[in-house]
């Protein structure tokens, strides 16, 4: 327990990627609008990363189950990707659902988010789904406090989720966060109250629930990207939280 508990001195760093991290995803999301592609998406991401002093979390870095390390500052997932989607040439159209997620890391502080945004004209079902999946990773971040524990922040995604009528894509998780992009715990977007590891001071944790209109499930493609095993479109949101002696701090907000 204690190795998940960070430094003063560690969370000023974490502290300082959440906020630049935050300026990139607020500035990728002005800058996402049809005829844009992904390329020039990732390259801006990198860009303004390095010109504030950081380095992109992602680029380099090998998630579990991946053939090759991902060789992008941003994973931009359109539609059914759900997740780790590659940029590429491909040029945003209206009516396209896009996820964008990085992480920054500053002087070995790293943070991680996630937001979803829709391009263009978007049937209404499609931004109550992007409407949900945020108020779910909202209504999660309400219930982290020092004694809570990772079975309320599912249930938390969870029971949102299942008020929307959208679905909590099982497998995919959150995570720890703050020396690696990737940490200890596993972080289940579902679960029962008052079960699994208590939450304690100290602790950075990265939210991130995942969904869709219609299934549950997803399946890891060749290039290493997860989709929805519909194909059915999917939303995205993460956030990295501290959590203080009061209850919490959102890092990347």
């Amino acid at each position: 327990m204690s190795s998940l508990i960070k430094t003063r001195e560690e969370i000023e760093k974490i502290r300082r990627s959440g906020k630049i991290l935050a300026f990139v995803l607020r500035r990728l999301k002005e800058a996402a609008r049809p005829g844009v592609n992904l390329l020039e998406l990732n390259k801006l991401a990198h860009d303004l990363i390095v010109e504030y002093g950081g380095s992109p979390a992602f680029l380099g870095y090998m998630p579990d189950g991946a053939k090759s390390k991902f060789p992008y500052a941003l994973c931009a997932s359109i539609n059914e990707i759900i997740v780790h989607g590659k940029p590429s040439p491909y040029c945003l159209q209206s009516g396209d659902i896009l996820k964008l997620d990085m992480g920054v890391n500053w002087q070995g502080g790293i943070t991680d988010a996630a937001i979803t945004v829709p391009i263009g004209k978007v049937p209404k079902e499609l931004l109550h789904l992007i409407k949900v999946t945020k108020n779910a990773l909202n209504e999660a971040i309400k219930v982290i406090k020092p004694g809570a524990t990772l079975g309320d922040i599912g249930f938390a995604v969870e029971r949102t989720a299942t008020q929307g009528n959208i679905k909590v894509i099982e497998g995919l998780t959150g995570h720890g966060v703050g020396r690696e992009l990737h940490e200890d715990p596993i972080i289940y977007n579902y679960g029962r109250p008052g079960t699994g590891m208590v939450l304690c001071e100290g602790m950075v944790l990265a939210i991130e629930p995942m969904t869709s209109l219609t299934t549950t499930k997803a399946v890891q493609i060749k290039d290493d990207s997860f989709i929805t095993s519909d194909k059915s479109i999917s939303a995205h949101f993460e956030h990295s939280i501290l959590i203080t002696s009061k209850g919490r701090e959102v890092l990347t907000e």
